[in-house]
């Protein structure tokens, strides 16, 4: 991952990094408030030579003492001088637990003992140093040898008395609190990066990058009325989703597919990513820059299409595929738009079988023949094979992307069964784009409609006309039969 990533993570991630930050702020802060403060009283000890003539003797001695010091520092915690100290100031404690609280330590190269004893009470912890320092002198005197004149040679002497301290040397709140939130940023990125990690679903283009090569053709944000109104040209045009399906339009013209041969199979990986309102809005957008485009819903699954764009469903393509009627007698004219469709029609109990006949692929060419564009409305690949049939008999295979629905695993399983067959991918889009997870998906614009130049004019309360192309059934620009209506094949 590159730092750009990271930043990435913690971005959409913020508020739990925030939270987990604040939450051991507030612990750091609770347990300074109830931590009971601690004073601390220092002394210092120095150990010296008694007698020394000559400077071979001096050095000796100096190194002798220092020697010594390491043994009296350990001295200083042990019963032969905390037993006299307990004795002295009356302590309700025994010689191993007053020892927890004292530390004595020697500074590199010196001859010199630092005592530190911390109580609670500020008094009893001066108490306990002086007492502990002068206490530590006799012992020193009583168990240094004896030199030739009878007098001992190492003497111990307090350089630096103990004092009463005045302010606690812990809980140290500003300290406390720094480590927090130090610790709470080292968590909260944690958990955030480790999420992300954890996290299979597909939800930008580079999650899509990370399974397969294929290009990503468009990004279409989410919207939540998708479902209710589906042809986002007709409700919106202006709007960044209308737009986006403009930008996917202009690519798949780039891939090489020639009009008159340019038949494209609509799927995804597993229910729920939007296929349906992908299909009927790429052809929407082919039919308003002038082409003549035929939608067939062949998920004879979990047919949609005639629902999303209110058609008789009665027939259609199960209708056709079983000799029962033409293509032409059961195509349905979109409204006054250059776009056809041919509906599902009754769902049939072997829709693979049906789907693998060559009447499935004279139909497609026949469509081929009389439009410019031919849009197909695959069920998912991975809970049935009819896509991957399909794919097989059209000329290109546009993988819909659900952001936050499909793993990556699944993902790259679809591509898997499309390869098996031999299928040209022409892409992959991803559909349902999070603001959030990424910027590029978001517009910093929109477009606003003035009346007067100066005011806004407020939106109609009638929705948008649908795009006026060429007449319909002009026989200079159609070779479409005139709009009757369906009757049932009985």
């Amino acid at each position: 991952m590159e730092l750009a990533d990271y930043l990435r993570i913690l971005r959409k991630y913020w508020r739990s990094v925030a939270a987990v930050t604040l939450a051991t702020l507030l612990l750091a802060a609770l347990f300074s408030l109830v931590s009971k403060p601690a004073y601390t009283s220092n002394s210092t000890i120095f150990l010296s030579i008694r007698n020394a003539s000559t400077a071979g003797e001096l050095n000796a001695g100096s190194s002798y003492v220092e020697n010594q010091a390491q043994s009296f520092a350990k001295v200083a915690k042990t019963p032969i001088v905390l037993q006299p100290v307990i004795d002295q100031l009356s302590l309700d404690t025994t010689p191993e637990q007053l020892a927890g609280s004292i530390t004595a330590t020697i500074p590199t190269n010196t001859a010199t003992i630092d005592l530190s004893v911390v109580r609670g009470d500020p008094a009893e912890a001066a108490a306990i140093a002086s007492a502990v320092s002068d206490r530590l002198i006799v012992v020193v005197a009583q168990l240094s040898p004896p030199g030739p004149d009878g007098a001992e040679p190492v003497v111990a002497t307090v350089v630096k008395p103990a004092t009463t301290p005045t302010s606690p040397t812990s809980p140290k709140v500003a300290q406390n609190l720094a480590l927090g939130v130090l610790l709470g940023l080292l968590l909260g990125a944690g958990q955030a990066i480790l999420r992300d990690t954890m996290n299979v679903h597909v939800r930008t283009d580079k999650d899509i990058e990370r399974v397969t090569d294929r290009p990503v053709l468009g990004t279409i944000a989410f919207d939540s009325d998708a479902a209710i109104h589906p042809l986002v040209l007709q409700v919106d045009p202006h709007s960044p989703r209308a737009e986006a399906y403009r930008r996917l339009r202009t690519n798949l013209q780039f891939l090489g597919l020639d009009e008159g041969k340019r038949s494209i199979v609509i799927t995804s990986s597993i229910s729920g990513e939007g296929k349906t309102t992908s299909a009927i809005n790429i052809a929407s957008t082919l039919a308003t820059a002038g082409e003549r485009v035929l939608v067939i819903d062949a998920d004879l699954r979990r047919p949609k299409v005639a629902n999303y764009l209110q058609l008789e469903g009665s027939v259609g393509l199960t209708t056709v595929l079983i000799g029962e009627a033409r293509l032409e007698d059961v195509v349905q004219p979109y409204g006054s738009t250059r776009m056809d469709v041919l509906t599902a029609g009754p769902v049939p109990p072997n829709p693979a079988e049906l789907l693998g006949f060559d009447a499935m692929q004279q139909l497609i060419d026949q469509a081929m023949a009389s439009y410019d564009s031919v849009i197909i409305d695959a069920p998912p690949l991975l809970p049935v094979t009819d896509a991957a049939v399909l794919s097989g008999l059209a000329s290109g295979t546009l993988l819909i992307a659900g952001a936050r629905v499909v793993r990556r695993p699944e993902l790259a399983a679809a591509i898997a069964s499309l390869e098996q067959v031999d299928a040209r991918i022409l892409g992959v889009v991803l559909n349902m784009a999070q603001p959030s997870d990424s910027d590029r998906y978001g517009y910093r614009y929109a477009y606003e409609y003035y009346g007067s130049g100066d005011a806004k004019a407020s939106a109609p309360a009638q929705p948008l006309p649908t795009f006026a192309g060429p007449p319909r059934h002009d026989p200079a620009t159609s070779a479409a039969a005139p709009a009757r209506a369906i009757e049932p094949i009985s």
